[in-house]
């Protein structure tokens, strides 16, 4: 149950002083969720994002052209539009004893404006002051006060994110209103700590960028700012860590093998495995071995081996007596996970099956027979693998792969088809250990950096959509060679909308040069159809694929040297490098081609030449958080991921570390928040909404 002294910050937006039914449908289009409205917490902890200093007065003739200034003047005489009706300006004229300054109006209400700026009287206005035809002006005043209005006008002015229709103003009120609701709530840091960093308290901090009284108060490093992100990460830091414990302890089982199997299996590797690979096996049987749950998250850059590495996990639990299963993300995915693990696991003398949404109902109703009575030890599928009447005989290891794509529980739902499952995630998308923290932080992480022997360097280019033709001819030279093609573009179809190159479209125009030989794969298609243009590829049938990004992750054809990515502007960072990790699987030479269309912006250019200078996924992993924020370098919002309201992990990575720590050593004294100070964090994971966490303690 929510402690009732929060039940203020809970209660409808709608219901604050001054909200109206208007204002609050608006709040909740802005801050509400499908299924309820905004309330007064969720607009506490919209911070505004910038201010306007209203706090600089000077004369007229001082004010500084193209900044906002907050001026005296004495209004002198309205001059209406010249021409009849009410398209051209509303001028007033106004002045103080240094200069002339003009106020603009389009579109103008005359009656309102010659109430609220009477000839003769003085008046305060604030707003931007620009020069025009070299006379001093300012259009549609932010403010126009009497002495009274200036006393009440807030020094430095907060700028909120807004939705349509909601105005400035209106927000402020609501948010002023939510503030005047915040009850007195206890301390729940640490005072030594509190006193080290110099923060004020929760309620202080809150109030402090609701009402700044200087523009750098809403800095994000700045003391204020930093207190709030430092409670939101450590109510995130403290939930991932109780879940890990709940796992850890009323979970597990040791499963426990010689390595007979997964000796079968390197022996018949075409190659020898990288020390990553080695080390990250060794900590997964480690994990395996124990007494407490696995969950373990394999991280590695594009073509470092993770399938192989899991399968060698898989044979030790095998050998334990249990049956593995690996979900992935798309039929494409898994079908290649599939062909990967198969020809080793048959080597090995284990039986494997592929699982997908398409399968005939015969073929299903055989899987499922044998998954059930534990004929099978592995099964490689999508999420239908967790669909209800998919049984296991003694699921011992579930391993996720791309697990941001999966929502927390479909990720979880998995691992509860047996009993004391242990759980290893994979992902390609190599992760900055800020993020990694955040978002996967009841995890232990494994990390592949080096790439197998034999993998090619990618030579990588940029060029301007104008060159386009030269590409394509360049490409006709490289096919009489034998080179095959990928060709990405952003969308499926063309758009009246959208200068985007479509799929379909590029494929037509790829079409009237090499005719037969463009394939075309995109997410749209049905699965057989995606299933024959990968095959017919992959067989040479066709020597340039044209593809969505439905190809980013998994797709290994190594007889593919060239990758031309169509609008690669748009494209964001990690997605680029995994796009361009397609090729340089075989023997061959292989290059990248980003096609872009100018003129570029300065992320954009940043974004190319990173790729151009490195392959290291890692390092294009931080520059992507660098110039991106962390809501974007896994792809689109996950339901998966924390969603911090305040918190920026590009600026405040050396607060989550330390929230990490915090989050540790109160657990270790107060696992089960019954002290003074457990009480007053458990307020903390209510006002944070990772209060899931604490339905564990009650659970046992």
């Amino acid at each position: 149950m929510r402690p009732s002294l929060l039940d203020p910050l809970f209660a409808s937006a709608s219901a604050l002083p001054g909200v109206g039914p208007k204002t609050g449908k608006l709040l909740d289009r802005l801050l509400g969720e499908a299924e309820r409205p905004a309330r007064a917490i969720d607009l506490l902890l919209h911070i505004p994002f910038s201010s306007i200093d209203r706090r600089n007065r000077p004369k007229v003739a001082q004010a500084a052209i193209g900044a906002v200034s907050t001026l005296k003047v004495r209004v002198v005489e309205h001059r209406p539009p010249r021409a009849k009706g009410r398209n051209g300006p509303w001028r007033v004229l106004t002045e103080d004893e240094t200069g002339d300054l003009t106020l603009v109006f389009f579109r103008a209400n005359s009656g309102w404006i010659e109430k609220v700026l009477p000839v003769g009287e003085t008046r305060w206005v604030s707003g931007l002051v620009e020069l025009y035809d070299g006379f001093r002006q300012m259009v549609h005043p932010d403010r126009i006060l009497d002495e009274a209005g200036l006393a009440a006008l807030p020094p430095v002015e907060p700028v909120y994110g807004l939705t349509e229709g909601l105005f400035p103003r209106v927000m402020a009120k609501a948010a002023a209103a939510a503030l005047a609701r915040l009850p007195q709530l206890p301390e729940w840091l640490d005072a030594k700590f509190l006193r080290a960093t110099d923060w004020e308290s929760f309620g202080a901090s809150l109030g402090r960028l609701h009402y700044p009284q200087m523009p750098r108060d809403l800095a994000p490093e700045e003391k204020f700012v930093a207190r709030l992100a430092f409670d939101e990460l450590l109510s995130h830091q403290l939930a991932l860590r109780l879940v890990r414990l709940k796992m850890q302890v009323l979970h597990g089982r040791a499963q426990k093998s010689e390595g007979a199997l997964a000796a079968r299996i390197r022996a018949a590797l075409p190659f020898d495995l990288t020390g990553d690979q080695k080390s990250a096996v060794a900590e997964i049987v480690a994990d395996l071995s124990s007494e407490k749950r696995m969950l373990r998250l394999l991280q590695g850059d594009v073509g470092s081996g993770k399938t192989v590495v899991a399968l060698l996990a898989m044979a030790h639990v095998i050998e334990a007596g249990r049956q593995t299963a690996l979900m992935a993300p798309t039929e494409i995915l898994a079908r290649q996970h599939f062909a990967t693990i198969a020809p080793l696991a048959g080597a090995a003398g284990l039986r494997a099956a592929l699982m997908t949404g398409r399968d005939k109902a015969a073929e299903r109703r055989a899987t499922l027979e044998a998954l059930a009575n534990g004929a099978l030890d592995i099964v490689v599928g999508t999420h239908a693998l967790v669909q209800d009447d998919v049984a296991f005989a003694r699921l011992g290891l579930a391993v996720i792969d791309e697990q941001h794509r999966f929502g927390v529980h479909q990720r979880l739902a998995l691992g509860e088809k047996g009993e004391a499952v242990d759980v290893l995630a994979m992902t390609a998308t190599p992760i900055p250990r800020t993020l990694a923290l955040a978002f996967f932080g009841d995890m232990d992480l494994s990390t592949l950096r080096e790439k197998p022997p034999g993998r090619q360097t990618i030579d990588t280019r940029a060029v301007n959509v104008e060159r386009i033709d030269e590409v394509v001819a360049g490409l006709g030279r490289a096919i009489k060679a034998g080179a095959r093609v990928y060709w990405v573009c952003p969308l499926v179809e063309g758009s009246e909308e959208s200068d985007l190159a479509a799929a379909q479209d590029r494929a037509e125009d790829l079409r009237k040069f090499f005719g037969d030989r463009v394939g075309l794969v995109h997410g749209q298609m049905k699965g057989r159809d995606k299933d024959a243009a990968m095959d017919d590829f992959s067989c040479g049938a066709t020597k340039i694929l044209v593809a969505t990004t439905v190809i980013e992750v998994g797709v290994n054809v190594p007889e593919a040297t060239i990758m031309v990515i169509e609008h690669a502007e748009r494209f964001g960072l990690a997605q680029l490098h995994q796009l361009r990790g397609r090729v340089g699987r075989g023997t061959g030479k292989s290059s990248c081609i980003l096609i872009y269309a100018g003129p570029l912006n300065e992320t954009a250019k940043a974004r190319l030449e990173i790729l151009r200078e490195t392959e290291d996924g890692f390092r294009i992993a931080e520059e992507d958080l660098r110039l991106r924020g962390e809501g974007e370098v896994l792809g689109a919002r996950q339901s998966g991921a924390p969603g911090f309201k305040i918190a920026r992990l590009d600026l405040h990575a050396d607060l989550l570390r330390a929230a990490r720590e915090e989050a540790e050593k109160i657990l270790e004294v107060d696992p089960e928040f019954l002290s003074e100070r457990g009480q007053n964090l458990r307020l903390l994971l209510y006002i944070f909404e990772r209060d899931q966490a604490l339905k564990l303690l009650r659970a046992g």
